[in-house]
């Protein structure tokens, strides 16, 4: 026996008004369509088929190497895609297992296509069936008097009768591979779009005297994405689980529901997340780190026992124990050593901290290195780009740098250097020196009061 798995992802979707392939929108940092990989891959199949139509290219790029891209041209129907599914596995039997999903199915769980299989044991074919309260743009399940299924009537042939029942076709199935291929053949597009419906097989193999099994699905795992409205019911969906993961995994949320983690996030038990957090892409955080309120960060790792609140990263790496914020910029190539601080209206650009460095408040570092114990500085800037490119500047360990301090790259700063305060640095400073760079401040007595006076009488001569 051989188990395919076939998941239809041709359509445009012209409710996403989008050039984007509806199956390539992102909910909760990954896919429509990855989700429902994801859930086939659950099952184990042999195979997987993905059939492709609208934006066939940029959908087949993101498929996983063991996926199939089979291309739907033109686009008639999800009959027609099965077939054209059928036709790249060649000669099928009804020792072959097919389980068919929509890939604007995010939803769909392992656990269910699990549950379809084993009801395909004592059955020819299966269909996924749910109630919805507001089955608009469903396929409605017509049932015999017996409570058998009958058939399915699409949204737009359905008559008002028909509309008004609430259980509709998900979209999931599973086919014995010969008798589905045979009733593929028969089918006709006969119906308001001039489509091949899969679901139209159906009464075909109860006609045959074959058995069609029902299962039902939750509300919520049967729903599909066609706008933009359904994504975002979706993605809270999709959220609310991988929070209950990471809750179960020892992971502490003062909001759940205030709290977003990607698919692809990683946390370690005692993580503790407050309201506002934004978790994405490849994002790692470690034990017993704090994580907000108010944190954005995108493919950033956050060592053991950090302290991130109020802030922005992105593509950085925070050491143990370091503090992070609040308001505080770590950009792309920031990498901070343990212990370390990156304080109030601080921005980080690929510049690293040693261990124990500190940049506490109102400072911009950019493109430089910057030793283990340094402290820079309020208002203190490296200068690194001269109009044409940009210039590393190197601070050694244990240095000082004065607040107020323009570091014009590129520079070193030796090792227990110290500059004044308010000074323009243009060259190195040696180790243990202190480079000063100021005019000499001047003082004019009384000029408070001739400047009052100059006030005055430029009012009496207007």
């Amino acid at each position: 026996m051989s188990l395919v798995a076939v998941v239809l992802a041709a359509g445009q979707g012209t409710r996403m008004k989008s050039e984007i392939p509806k199956v390539l929108h992102l909910a909760a940092g990954r896919t429509l369509l990855g989700w429902a990989l994801d859930s086939v891959a659950g099952i184990s199949p042999d195979r997987t088929i993905v059939v492709v139509g609208f934006g066939a290219d940029q959908v087949a790029a993101t498929l996983p190497e063991k996926a199939e891209a089979v291309l739907q041209e033109p686009q008639l129907g999800t009959g027609h895609a099965t077939s054209m599914a059928l036709e790249r596995l060649g000669e099928v039997s009804d020792a072959d297992v097919i389980v068919i999903v929509n890939g604007d199915m995010p939803l769909v769980t392992t656990d269910l296509l699990s549950k379809v299989l084993r009801a395909l044991e004592n059955a020819s074919a299966v269909m996924v069936s749910t109630e919805l309260a507001a089955p608009y743009g469903y396929g409605r399940v017509i049932r015999t008097g017996a409570g058998s299924l009958e058939r399915v009537v699409e949204e737009r042939d359905a008559s008002a009768v028909q509309k008004e029942i609430t259980e509709v076709n998900a979209g999931v199935y599973a086919f014995k591979g010969g008798l589905l291929s045979d009733a593929l053949a028969e089918l006709a597009p006969d119906n308001a779009q001039s489509e091949f419906y899969l679901p139209d097989v159906l009464p075909i193999l109860l006609a045959r005297g074959q058995q069609v099994a029902l299962v039902e699905a939750e509300p919520h795992e049967a729903r599909g994405v066609n706008s933009h409205d359904q994504l975002a019911q979706a993605e809270s969906v999709l959220r609310s689980r991988i929070n209950q993961y990471w809750q179960r995994q020892g992971v502490s949320m003062q909001d759940p529901s205030r709290v977003y983690i990607d698919a692809e996030v990683v946390l370690s038990p005692s993580v503790r997340l407050y309201p506002g957090v934004h978790l994405e892409g490849s994002t790692r955080v470690q034990d017993g780190a704090v994580i907000g309120p108010d944190v954005f960060a995108a493919d950033s790792s956050i060592g053991p026992g950090a302290r991130v609140w109020y802030s922005v990263l992105r593509n950085a790496e925070v050491g143990a124990g370091a503090e992070v914020g609040p308001y505080a910029s770590l950009r792309p190539g920031s990498v901070l050593g343990a212990r370390t601080k990156v304080g109030t209206f601080v921005e980080i650009k690929n510049t690293s901290l040693g261990d124990d460095a500190k940049v506490p408040h109102l400072s911009y570092m950019g493109d430089a290195s910057i030793g283990a114990r340094s402290n820079i500085g309020a208002g203190s800037i490296t200068c690194n780009f001269d109009g044409y490119q940009k210039h590393h500047t190197e601070i050694g360990e244990d240095a000082f740098i004065g607040s107020d301090t323009m570091l014009v790259a590129p520079v070193v700063i030796g090792d227990k250097a110290v500059t004044g305060a308010g000074s323009v640095i243009t060259r190195d400073v040696g180790e243990g020196a202190l480079a000063v760079e100021r005019s000499v401040q001047k003082e004019v007595p009384g000029y408070a009061a001739r400047r009052e006076e100059r006030h005055q009488a430029d009012k009496t001569e207007e």
